[in-house]
């Protein structure tokens, strides 16, 4: 599903030094598959490459699926949902922007599946808790059927007892879903929790 060959990835246009250099991994179908690596060492940056929204890198990069097909949940969950919109208006805007059919029950079933109550669709992400923003931010990613999720440090900015629950969530869902995942952490035990396989970036070096 996913195939990265002699991958270097530059921080911007105008800088010389790589972040990563010759990075090789493929990511099966239904696989989740893990990249390690230390803070600043380039890996959301690399999330990012792969769903085209870093274009500073060279080598080949293969996916099997079109653009849309590929979600991904961020760090922060408080930063990466609108402030002003509630969660029913986050869950709507890219089923509009993809023109993809929606009623009432479609928002119904999806917070249900991330074990969320229908009555925070009307609240604001600052009226959740953290561990509620995630799982909004999962159901997002999830209403396009996704066919590879890409997940960015997205635990990491959670309490270790959310940390959990949402660990757990993404490991059912991953198998429900029959997706390909790609997990970046630099925490080796939620690595090791949600990937049979993985890559340390160390290695590189």
């Amino acid at each position: 599903m996913i195939t990265v060959r002699n991958l270097t990835i530059f921080p911007n246009k105008k800088e010389k030094k790589p972040l990563l250099c010759n990075l090789n991994f493929s990511v099966s179908e239904e696989e989740c598959f893990g990249i390690i690596g230390p803070s600043g060492c380039g890996k959301s940056t690399l999330l990012r490459a792969l769903c085209s929204l870093h274009p500073y890198w060279k080598g080949n990069i293969a996916l099997g699926c079109q653009r849309h097909q590929i979600q991904m949940v961020f760090q922060d969950p408080l930063a990466s949902l609108h402030p002003r919109h509630t969660v029913y208006e986050i869950l709507r805007e890219p089923l509009i922007i993809q023109k993809i059919p929606y009623n009432e029950n479609t928002f119904a079933s999806a917070m249900d599946e991330v074990s969320l109550s229908t009555e925070l669709l009307f609240r604001y992400p600052h009226q959740l808790s953290g561990g509620q923003r995630q799982r909004v931010s999962i159901t997002r990613s999830l209403l396009l059927e996704p066919k590879i999720l890409l997940l960015d440090e997205c635990t990491s900015a959670l309490d270790a007892s959310v940390q959990k629950d949402i660990l757990l969530l993404l490991k059912r869902l991953q198998k429900e879903k029959k997706m390909a995942c790609l997990l970046v952490s630099h925490h080796p035990p939620v690595v090791h929790f949600m990937c049979p396989r993985f890559f340390d970036l160390a290695s590189l070096t």
